[in-house]
Formats: structure tokens, sequence, C-alpha cells
């Protein structure tokens, strides 16, 4: 556990008084951690592994259907699973920090109770921009191309990124509740299966049973994705893209719930 704390670097953040020099230190622990362990590298499988699985199977028989291009229409689904990525990290990078005891030797040092949490912040803000960027390659490489214009692929890009942070703000307050990644793991990985296999991500709506079709229409990764796609298209309009932010404000809110309790967790 010595070494996870890092002694040299909590030695470093002793001395510093700023709270600004104490989040760069720790911004730049937090980064230079993400791609010692690899992370960078998952960025870029994670969302290549799902179109590759998906589209190569899929491909012939969803192309058959008319007006149908289904690396167009995978796109939204592999840019949110480079979001679940980039989230999951942060859900297990908090966890790790309260399982090592880093957590409780940062509560006692002169810093501001906020300090850690930003870093974090910053170090997965980090991540998710990795992580969307190796996603759109992965797209292109399935043949997704731009189609909404600058306007369109601009808002897709700000739609995607302000999702991404909302979810990694959650699994950031689900890491510190939870405080062990067993249990943080298994937080993150089930309601994100389940969510994306029931949705309009792999397949139209019409290829469900008309009795669970309400629900799959209406969870929020089909709202996101029906969003993505209507940016894409050029045909994005306030009806269409109005339930997604509606999900990214109910993300941030029941985010900033648990980052309370995960932070009074901590003071306790």
């Amino acid at each position: 556990m010595r070494s996870e704390l890092e002694p040299q670097l909590s030695s470093h953040l002793e001395a510093q008084s700023k709270p600004v020099q104490q989040w760069w230190a720790l911004t730049g622990r937090g980064i230079s951690k993400v791609f010692r362990n690899g992370e960078v590298i998952f960025a870029f499988i994670s969302p290549m592994f799902l179109a590759v699985c998906f589209y190569l199977p899929l491909r012939s028989i969803m192309n058959a259907t008319p007006g149908m291009n289904y690396g167009q229409f995978l796109m939204p689904i592999i840019i949110l699973q480079s979001v679940s990525f980039a989230a999951s990290s942060a859900a297990m990078r908090a966890a790790f920090d309260g399982a090592q005891g880093i957590n409780t030797r940062f509560r006692v040092m002169p810093m501001p109770t906020a300090v850690p949490m930003l870093a974090r912040t910053a170090t997965n803000a980090m991540l998710l921009a990795i992580s969307l960027c190796c996603g759109a390659v992965a797209c292109l490489v399935i043949g997704w191309r731009p189609e909404g214009g600058v306007t369109g692929t601009v808002a897709l890009v700000g739609l995607t990124a302000l999702v991404g942070l909302m979810f990694a703000l959650l699994a950031d307050g689900i890491g510190l509740i939870a405080g062990s990644p067993e249990r943080t793991s298994q937080a993150m990985a089930l309601p994100t299966l389940i969510l994306g296999m029931m949705s309009t991500g792999f397949v139209p709506i019409t290829q469900f049973p008309e009795w669970i079709q309400p629900f799959v229409r209406n969870q929020p990764i089909s709202q996101l994705t029906t969003a993505m796609r209507a940016f894409d298209s050029g045909t994005a309009t306030w009806e269409l893209v109005r339930p997604s932010l509606y999900w990214c404000l109910a993300l941030g809110v029941s985010a900033a719930v648990l980052l309370i309790l995960g932070n009074r967790k901590l003071r306790s």
C-alpha cells in the first residue's frame, strides 16, 4: 500500500499550499497512471472489439433492409461504448483510491476536500476525449461518415461529450460509495449491459417484440442513439433531442447526490 500511496507525491502535496498546485499534482498522477496501466490501449480496443463483433456478422443481414447502412447505424452505440469505458475506468479509479487508503491519506493533509475529486474529473475528462477519438476511428473503419454537416457533427460531438462527462461523474460517485473494486465492477457492468443490449443501438425498434418496445424506445441508451443519429443525418429537432438532454440532467443530478454522499463517507 505504501507504494500506491506514492510517498514522494504525498510529500510534494504537503509542501504545496495552493489548491491549484495540489490539483495539478494529483491530475498529473492520475494521467500518468492512465498511460501506465494501459487504459489508453483499451480505450481503442473496446469500441473496435464491439464494432467487429456486431458489424461483421450482422452487416449483410442489416444492409439488406432498404435504406440501411449498418456502419452508419452502429455509430451511436460504438461511441457510447467508448463513453462507457471511460466511465468504468473512472469508477474503478475512485474505488481503488478508497480501497488502498489513498483517500484517507488525502483527508488528513492540508488540502480542500474538492481537490482530489476535481483531479479525478480532469483525468476522466482526458480519458474520455481519448476514448471518443478511438470510438470515432472504429466507426470510420466500418464505414461511418458524418452526414450532418459542420453543425450536425459539432452537435453530435457536444452531446456525446456531455453524456460522457455526466456518466463519468456518476461513475466516480459510484466508486466512492461502493468502496471496493469488486462491488464497483458489479454496479457498473450489469446496468450498462442490459440497457445496451435492450436498445435500438444494434437493431431497429421493429426487431423487438411489441410488448417490450415501449421500454426499448424510451430507455436512455435508445433516446441517446436517436438524438445522435438525428444530428448525424442533419434531421435533428427539439422533439428528438429533448429526451436526451433530460437524461443528461438526470445523470448530473444523480452524480451530484452520489458525490456528496461519497465525500461524506470519506469524512466519516
